[in-house]
């Protein structure tokens, strides 16, 4: 059994050796909404030159990927933050599909979850080394839908395997990350999904309200 890594307090001893050192550096940071972004961009937004990089083909359906998307940008404009530059690859469900394809009868929260991790992830490192930013983050450790332990293993392969940008680890559900981002999201009446993303999660969620029914 593996030890749980407090991927969180490693976050702060990074914000603090970077403080010292007084630079900004670049961070590619892979978002997949609106309210995930609030409470990681409060407690490091001033430590990095942030780029935001929305690569999610796996959000089902095409409108919810939208959705979010803007919402992403309507939070930005709302705290008055126009100088983050947002990535977004063209949107192909395909990508997601074929990359999962064995594993659609997997629980959510196992190993589909993980190879969708890795597949965004990947794709993230891949922009960040060829543009050659030092940090490569996601705020993904918020939801209560992913698990932190699984993500920041799969960012930490990949800083080995691009041997170039550094991998940010985190856990945001930390404190009280979550209550923080809920209260965040009343505060700017913003949009906060109920299912994780996917096709799949999609499906679990119309099951869990039929059964409110």
């Amino acid at each position: 059994m593996k030890n749980n890594v407090n991927y969180q307090k490693t976050l702060y001893k990074t914000l603090e050796t970077i403080k010292n050192e007084g630079k900004k550096p670049s961070l590619l940071l892979h978002v997949c909404c609106g309210p995930c972004f609030c409470v990681p961009f409060e407690l490091f937004g001033d430590y990095f030159d942030i780029t935001i990089m929305y690569y999610n083909p796996n959000i089902y359906p095409k409108e919810e990927y939208l959705r979010r998307k803007e919402e992403l940008k309507h939070y930005l404009n709302l705290i008055g933050v126009k100088y983050i530059n947002i990535i977004e690859p063209e949107y192909n469900q395909n990508d997601f599909f074929d990359t999962i394809k064995g594993h659609e009868n997997d629980k959510e929260g196992y190993e589909r979850c993980r190879i969708c991790f890795r597949l965004r992830l990947t794709y993230s490192y891949q922009y960040a080394s060829s543009h050659h930013f030092d940090y490569v983050g996601t705020v993904m450790s918020i939801s209560r839908y992913k698990n932190a332990q699984d993500i920041n293993e799969i960012g930490l392969e990949l800083e080995k395997k691009f041997n170039g940008p550094r991998w940010l680890c985190a856990d945001f559900k930390k404190n009280n990350g979550y209550e923080k981002e809920l209260l965040i999201c009343k505060k700017y009446n913003l949009y906060f999904q109920e299912y994780c993303g996917c096709l799949f999660s999609y499906q679990n969620y119309l099951k869990k309200q039929e059964k409110k029914v």
